[in-house]
């Protein structure tokens, strides 16, 4: 399971037209799922992601976690972050996994932080989608189940 993190002070996902989430402070998510990924990467993320300590405390030091600052994610899937242009011009997506099960182990990671008690907003999966956010710092994690980064 990949995830970019992107730390904002404002971010809004539209599916259709319709904004489906917006937050202020906190985490914009994208989530991509692997055809090796499990619960088990599911739990990884949950505990990583929202105590992730890329906030400022009051001597200016990225020290402070999202659970800290009553921060918010919006999760937004992207079956893209498992594209592979390694090979040629146009990306490879067999690595991401079919959308039934990636929408599964996705709504099971946005259900695993709101029962730790964070607030989440999300995207609608298998839409096209417009994200807007405006990026704090700028601070982008990217984040890897399988740790390969």
């Amino acid at each position: 399971m990949r995830c970019v993190i992107q730390r904002v002070t404002e971010a809004m996902v539209t599916s259709e037209g319709e904004v489906s989430g917006k937050i202020q402070q906190g985490f914009m998510v994208l989530i991509g799922v692997s055809v090796r990924d499990t619960d088990k990467d599911v739990k990884y993320m949950a505990e990583k992601v929202p105590n992730l300590r890329i906030f400022e405390d009051e001597q200016g030091k990225m020290n402070r976690s999202l659970r800290d600052v009553g921060g918010s994610i919006l999760a937004v899937s992207q079956f893209t972050l498992y594209g592979d242009a390694r090979g040629g011009r146009r990306p490879s997506f067999i690595e991401a996994a079919r959308p039934e099960e990636a929408n599964r182990l996705y709504e099971a990671l946005v259900e695993a932080w709101r029962a730790s008690g964070v607030k989440v907003e999300t995207g609608v999966f298998r839409t096209e989608m417009k994200v807007h956010l405006v990026n704090d710092g700028p601070v982008t994690i990217l984040m890897d189940s399988e740790k390969t980064f």
